[in-house]
This record gives C-alpha cells, sequence and structure tokens, in this order.
C-alpha cells in the first residue's frame, strides 16, 4: 500500500473497543488485552487506520491517582500500555503519534509507560518525545505453569493454574510524562518521589509481526 510521508496528512482520531481489539491480540508482542480508557488510531488519508495507541489505569493501583509518583500531588495516572504501527507507516509515526493522542488527554494527567529490556527495548520513542526517565521497575519474574504455559504478571495468576517454577526477568525502564500547564507541570515534577535520570541507550530489536489492513470508521457527527 502506498502511503504519504507528510505526517500533517495523517488524522488521530478515538477508537471504539472492536476497532483496536485485533490490533492488541494479533499485532502487539504481549498478545493479550489490557485495560483500556483512551485508545486512538492513526489514520492515513486513505481512511486506513495504520496505529493504535491506548491509554488505561495501570495494573498497581497506587498509580491511580499518582501517589506512586508524588509525594503529596494526586492527580489522574494512567498507563501508555500500547503502541502499535504498520511496518510501511512513515518515518517518525511513532513519536507524531504519541504526542498527537496525549494532546487529546484531559489535564492535568501523569503518565507511565515501560519499554521492556526483555524485548530489547530502550524507550527510544519515549525519550524522542520528552519522557522523564526515572530507571527501573522492581524485579519480574515469568511463571511457568504445569501445562507448559507461562505469565509474567502476578495478578490473577492463581486462576491459571498450577505454578511449577519461575524465571528472573530483566528490570523494565520506566517513563514518566507531565500531561499538564506549564505551572502544573513544574509543581508535580519539583514533587516527585523518583529522581530523574539519564536515557538508557542499546540495540533495540524489533520482533516479527503482521501489518493489518483495516479501514477507519468514519467519525460520528451530531445534529
Amino acid at each position: 500500500m502506498m502511503m504519504t510521508s507528510n505526517l500533517k496528512a495523517y488524522d488521530v482520531r478515538q477508537l471504539n473497543n472492536h476497532e483496536y481489539r485485533q490490533w492488541l491480540l494479533d499485532k502487539h508482542y504481549a498478545r493479550r488485552l489490557c485495560p483500556v480508557s483512551y485508545a486512538f488510531g492513526l489514520i492515513n488519508a486513505e481512511q486506513s487506520m495504520v496505529g493504535v495507541i491506548t491509554f488505561g489505569c495501570p495494573p498497581n493501583k497506587e498509580y491511580n491517582d499518582g501517589k506512586c509518583i508524588f509525594h503529596k500531588e494526586r492527580i489522574k495516572t494512567l498507563e501508555l500500555n500500547r503502541l502499535v504501527i504498520n511496518s510501511d507507516a512513515p518515518k517518525n509515526s511513532a513519536s507524531y503519534f504519541i504526542m498527537q493522542a496525549i494532546n487529546k488527554l484531559p489535564k492535568p494527567t501523569a503518565l507511565v509507560s515501560y519499554a521492556d529490556a526483555n524485548h530489547n527495548h530502550h524507550g527510544y520513542v519515549y525519550q524522542a518525545t520528552n519522557w522523564l526517565y526515572t530507571g527501573t521497575s522492581t524485579k519480574k519474574y515469568k511463571y511457568l505453569f504445569e501445562d507448559g504455559s507461562s505469565f509474567d504478571i502476578r495478578r490473577g495468576i492463581d486462576r491459571k493454574g498450577v505454578i511449577v517454577g519461575k524465571e528472573e526477568m530483566l528490570p523494565t525502564h520506566r517513563y514518566i510524562y507531565l500531561h499538564a500547564d506549564k505551572r502544573d507541570k513544574r509543581q508535580l515534577k519539583e514533587d516527585m518521589r523518583w529522581d530523574i535520570c539519564e536515557y538508557p541507550k542499546g540495540n533495540n530489536k524489533n520482533y516479527d509481526c503482521v501489518d493489518i489492513e483495516m479501514k477507519a470508521q468514519q467519525e460520528l457527527g451530531f445534529f
């Protein structure tokens, strides 16, 4: 499919549930759904969707009002938990998509996202969009079950079967973005619990995935 390289020709549009499900299940390496409060699609001039980004409540409830991030401040907190873009999208599509989507979220909102070192990700797209790097997450494990399957999220693991072992994983890189007016952003930054660290570097490795062809649903008008 021929695609224009001019990102200004691309629209970022809020999505319904049925529009993003296939992207999360078939294209993202996690191959599972996640909590979604806001979902947006990257739409080209031919009205085809070429990317999906989702934001939702973090798994740790202490994040939901910023308690884990700030000493005193309490604001709405979301996790950027999925970002997938077709391989033939123009250069810099990811950074453009992230910022356009963030600008559609309410202010003030604190955002957290992770780059998974276990998949050779360092978070370069977050670095390109001026997120704050706050180090790595706590120690993680992959849990192994008697049926041969595995899972790396502790919550709800008792419902998945009998655990026969666990493997230690690399910690993930943690990034924070403060979506707020200039004054509020300064106050939030000063109240952060974590130190701001230098960006990590390394060789990224892309995982194999399919491109998805899907027409965007027409936006509903108001009469």
